[in-house]
C-alpha cells in the first residue's frame, strides 16, 4: 500500500491522528485540514495552569479562552475534543525550572522546556497510549524523510520557522510527529482558516510567556 499524505502506509480513512490544539489559528487549521482530507482526527488541548482570572488574556497560549476556542473549532469541524489537565506536569517541568534558572541569572526559554517535556514527551506518550497513528501540531517546521532517515528542517516561511524551539526533539519522537504547516506561509494558513470558516481566523498570535 502506498503512503498517505502523512507518510503512513494506511488508507486515510483508517488513519487516526491526534492534533494538539492550542486554540490558536495554526493548530486549528491543522485539525481542519486533516479532517477535511478524511483522517480520523482527535483534538486534544492541554490545561497547563489555573488562570480563571486571565480567561481573556491576549497573545498568550493555554488560557481559558484558548481551551474554549479549541472546543468550538473541534465542534465546528466535527471531531472529538478532549482537555487534559497537565497543570502539575507543567509546573514541575517548566515553571519551576524556569524560576530556578532565572534566579541564577540565566536566560531560560520556557517554550523549549514545554515542547521538550509536556508536549513532545508527556502528551506524545498519551497519544501513543490512545492508539493513534501519529500526532500532529501547528509548528512551522518541516519533517522530511530521506533514504529511510527522518529529519527536521527549517520551515518554508523563514519568518515563522520554529526549528530552534524544537532542537531537542528525538528521533523516536520524530517518527510519530507530523507538522502539516511546514511548507505553508502564515498568510496561507490565515487564508485556509478563513476558507474553512474557523472562528479563530483573526485571532492574535501567541507571543508572550504564558504564565
Amino acid at each position: 500500500m502506498s503512503m498517505n499524505s502523512l507518510g503512513i502506509s494506511k488508507k486515510i480513512s483508517e488513519t487516526r491522528v491526534l492534533v494538539a490544539m492550542s486554540g490558536g489559528v495554526d493548530s486549528s487549521v491543522v485539525a481542519a485540514m486533516l479532517a477535511n482530507e478524511g483522517y480520523q482526527v482527535l483534538g486534544v488541548t492541554l490545561q497547563l495552569y489555573n488562570n480563571n482570572s486571565e480567561i481573556s488574556k491576549k497573545k498568550s497560549c493555554c488560557a481559558g479562552q484558548d481551551i474554549y476556542d479549541a472546543k468550538r473549532v473541534a465542534e465546528f469541524i466535527g471531531i472529538r475534543h478532549y482537555v487534559f489537565d497537565y497543570e502539575s506536569k507543567f509546573t514541575n517541568s517548566v515553571i519551576e525550572p524556569f524560576i530556578n534558572s532565572y534566579t541564577k541569572g540565566h536566560t531560560p526559554i520556557p517554550c523549549v522546556m514545554c515542547n521538550q517535556g509536556v508536549k513532545f514527551s508527556n502528551l506524545l506518550e498519551t497519544a501513543q497510549q490512545l492508539g493513534v497513528d501519529a500526532m500532529a501540531t501547528g509548528h512551522y517546521i518541516r519533517r522530511i524523510s530521506k533514504n529511510g532517515l527522518v529529519g527536521l528542517y527549517r520551515a518554508h516561511d523563514k519568518s515563522k520557522d520554529q526549528s530552534y524551539f524544537l532542537f531537542a526533539t528525538t528521533k523516536k519522537q520524530l517518527e510519530f510527529l507530523r507538522f502539516p504547516l511546514g511548507d505553508l506561509s502564515k498568510s496561507e494558513v490565515r487564508s485556509l482558516s478563513a476558507e474553512y470558516g474557523l472562528i479563530v481566523s483573526d485571532k492574535p498570535e501567541s507571543q508572550d510567556i504564558c504564565f
